[in-house]
């Protein structure tokens, strides 16, 4: 080794922090070719006594520096953090699994237990999995409680892989009594995609331990959401969840939200850049209506809300006494949308919690139509573009039913008799919020001024809806939204399309929300829709003047 070198090593050595169990060569560009150039380093860790954590983020060590490096760890029993991110640059990729290997088969034969393991930035691979693949599996890691791997590469595969050996890790030491409690996960930009996401959320609901999950930037879209969803219920301590730049769309965001509503731990969601939406803003404005007690910082920024769906969410957060920070930059508010959040906020109190608006998209084009990416979603799912069709129904529905909800007449409604509320109850699935909203337009479009009919028509709705209501806040809230968006007063996703607005379904909507079983928050979630986008019933402006006034009424009843 040349002597320059060596007096560099040296002089980095003289820096390095010696003292609380830590060894650090944090960032001091040593580059580790060899056994020769890694003696010094080697020297200090065989003479340091009771290491806990060794740092070599910063420096480049290659295969035979590693293998010296191990040969001095294999007696430090110990030893409980491996902080080894960005410690193999300009390394070929083939020699970095080598090493990995090396460094933990050390670890398993001084009968370390490891606390901490942080790999991040080192773009190893599926392959460099491989290489931790037998650490993960091993005693050392029974006791793992953070494992970070942000920027590895990793891709679907080695998700698979490294998924595989957190399960084989946790049911080895639930064997023993002792089962694996990871509390901390962070694997950012490593592509996992869905099968890569979907393989670790099979893990996480297995341990059901997390209390920390960061995975922004993996190309995962409404599945792999869906499957991590499904995982953080079981994790019941979860407090931070950060899916920043990944692609929920509706179907993403309510499966999430259905998640949140179990979970009572948390304090930051960061949503940020993953097209939550109009109809997942309202879905999670359910969820922070019913739960989320401790949340503190919520970031919904880029994710395409439009104004309406923003101040449902603003007006969510009003009693959230621990809220910090609300996120929705670079939304589609539009100038006046963006003063609208900011008065709205400002009469709460709240406006020191609100987040920069800045770089708002502004509204969007009002013809502008999703149903290109829908058609390609459908396709790549193998579902057939049913939108012009009404919402089937069971073949064991009552054939009177069936008749009456595939075609709904005046006469067909009264045929049902004085059984027809029981029949209703009975052949609607009032869990499905798309179903509920088809068959309210669709009973609602027979209200006439006919006594009996309108009568008929009443005491339906009052029985379908007083038993949708019945459900959670999500239920209804996403009911709302979809009806929202069939009376083209939101824009949608899916196959949810607009209907031909009639003045009965407004004017039925206006009688539902003077009744007691119909909220006052969703009263409030309507009327923001409709002073906003009005314009879109102008069909049947008297109904919706009428619909107005009374929803202006029941929110501020001194009016």
């Amino acid at each position: 080794m040349a002597s320059d070198d060596i007096a560099l090593l040296a002089e980095a050595l003289s820096k390095t922090h010696v003292g609380y169990g830590e060894l650090s060569y944090k960032g001091q560009g040593l580059k580790l070719d060899n056994t020769e150039s890694a003696k010094e380093l080697v020297r200090e860790i065989e003479e340091y006594q009771g290491l806990r954590a060794l740092r070599l983020e910063g420096n480049t060590v290659g295969v035979e520096a590693a293998q010296a490096i191990s040969k001095a760890l294999e007696c430090k029993d110990q030893l409980q953090s491996c902080h080894w991110s960005d410690m193999f640059t300009g390394r070929l990729r083939s020699e970095i699994p080598t090493a990995l290997k090396s460094l933990g088969s050390a670890l398993m034969t001084a009968g370390a237990r490891l606390r901490e393991l942080d790999l991040s930035d080192n773009a190893f691979g599926p392959d460099g999995v491989k290489g931790i693949e037998t650490l993960l599996k091993s005693s050392a890691c029974h006791s793992l409680q953070e494992l970070r791997l942000n920027n590895c590469g990793m891709g679907i595969g080695g998700g698979k892989i490294l998924a595989a050996a957190l399960t084989e890790c946790h049911e080895q030491s639930s064997a023993l009594g002792a089962p694996l409690k990871l509390k901390v996960f962070q694997a950012g930009r490593n592509r996992l995609e869905n099968e890569g996401a979907t393989a670790l959320a099979l893990a996480f609901q297995l341990m059901g331990s997390l209390e920390e999950v960061h995975m922004p930037q993996n190309g995962i879209n409404h599945a792999g959401v869906t499957a991590l969803a499904t995982a953080m219920q079981h994790n019941p301590h979860l407090r931070i969840l950060n899916l920043n730049d990944n692609t929920f769309t509706k179907r993403g965001a309510l499966a999430m939200a259905q998640a949140l509503r179990h979970l009572r731990t948390v304090q930051v969601i960061n949503f940020g850049d993953c097209l939550v939406r109009s109809e997942g803003a309202i879905a999670l404005s359910a969820v922070l209506r019913e739960g989320l007690p401790t949340l503190k910082e919520l970031n919904l920024s880029f994710g395409e809300i439009t104004e309406a769906a923003a101040l449902v969410l603003a007006q969510a957060v009003q009693d959230k006494p621990h809220m910090e920070k609300l996120d929705l930059n670079g939304n589609c508010l539009g100038e006046e949308g963006c003063e609208a959040l900011k008065e709205t906020m400002d009469n709460m109190d709240r406006a020191d919690i609100l987040a920069s608006l800045s770089d708002d998209e502004g509204e969007p084009d009002e013809d502008e139509v999703e149903d290109e990416e829908n058609g390609e979603e459908m396709k790549e799912n193998g579902v057939k573009d049913e939108r012009e069709s009404p919402v089937k129904l069971e073949p064991t529905c009552h054939p009177e039913i069936l008749s009456f909800l595939s075609s709904p007449t005046d006469e067909t409604l009264l045929k049902l008799g004085e059984n027809r509320t029981g029949l209703i109850q009975q052949h609607v699935d009032v869990s499905d919020p798309d179903k509920v909203a088809d068959a309210f337009l669709r009973i609602s479009s027979l209200y006439s001024d006919d006594h009996d009919v309108k009568k008929a028509v009443l005491e339906t709705i009052d029985i379908l809806l007083k038993k949708a209501f019945s459900g959670s806040s999500l239920q209804t809230y996403s009911f709302l939204s979809t009806l929202l968006v069939m009376l083209g007063l939101l824009k949608g996703e899916g196959k949810v399309k607009k209907v031909q607005v009639l003045p009965g379904h407004l004017l039925v909507l206006e009688h539902a929300v003077q009744q007691d079983y119909f909220p006052q928050d969703h009263a409030i979630l309507l009327d923001t829709f409709v002073a906003r986008h009005g314009k879109a019933l102008k069909s049947c402006s008297h109904a919706r003047d009428s619909l107005k006034s009374t929803l202006e009424r029941r929110i501020s009843p001194e009016c």
